[in-house]
């Protein structure tokens, strides 16, 4: 049986780097968890997220998850490290901002600043802190947090004046500071997009969930070929 590769997190929002995984491995076994009793995991203290986390890569791994993509960047940011200590047997893909391909795009268009749309603990956390110091040099990074975005994404209201106008406010400073692309650092922010690209015309909106989704079936192929019978050759 080939190994289970299992998502998780607060809400749906993982789902987008799940169904992109999908895309690329089909015939592979996917467990997802949403954590709903939680969500959103923005704004909770450290300690609880990783409670959590580890409550959940357990289940997982129970399951038969040899891959864990922590689909969230709230999770990643304090968990990914020490999950990896933790669970040295489990591959881990975490999320983290992509300010890589942010920062080449609108260097390429000679912008000088990209955006980046996370939660708080993303953006204080350590991950980000280092992609934006190698990745970014010579753009400038400006940072919003997403308050108020995962509560849309869960309740699926893009049409309202009140989420029109929650999504005008975060975006504001990102669009004085003339930021292209944006980064949407959380995976429940792409199913806000139709709102974003009504109130940012023309700017480009960066979603990671493809590269991790293919960093995941990486994994996932170099654990399924070596659980294969006769493995390495010979009987």
């Amino acid at each position: 049986m080939n190994p289970a590769v299992g998502f998780f997190d607060s809400g749906i929002g993982g789902l987008g780097v799940a169904r992109a995984f999908l895309r690329l491995r089909p015939d592979a076994r996917v467990f997802y968890v949403a954590d709903w009793e939680h969500c959103p995991y923005g704004g909770r203290p450290d300690s609880e997220i990783l409670d959590r986390v580890r409550l959940i890569c357990s289940r997982l791994e129970s399951l038969g998850s040899r891959v864990i993509v922590m689909a969230c960047n709230t999770a990643s940011a304090v968990a990914l490290r020490q999950m990896r200590r933790e669970r040295p047997s489990v591959r881990f893909v975490g999320m983290e901002p992509a300010v890589k391909p942010a920062a080449a795009a609108a260097a390429a268009r000679g912008r000088r600043a990209v955006g980046v749309l996370a939660t708080a603990h993303t953006l204080r956390g350590g991950l980000f802190r280092e992609t934006s110091a190698r990745h970014a040099s010579g753009i400038k990074v400006v940072a919003a947090e997403g308050k108020g975005f995962v509560e849309l994404a869960e309740s699926g209201d893009l049409c309202s004046a009140d989420a029109r106008e929650t999504v005008r406010r975060v975006l504001a400073p990102l669009l004085e500071a003339g930021c292209d692309p944006i980064v949407l650092g959380c995976t429940h922010y792409p199913l806000l997009l139709p709102l974003l690209r009504d109130e940012a015309p023309g700017v480009e909106f960066v979603d990671p969930a493809e590269a991790v989704a293919r960093r995941a079936a990486a994994l996932w192929d170099e654990i399924r070929v070596g659980s294969e019978p006769n493995a390495g050759g010979g009987r």
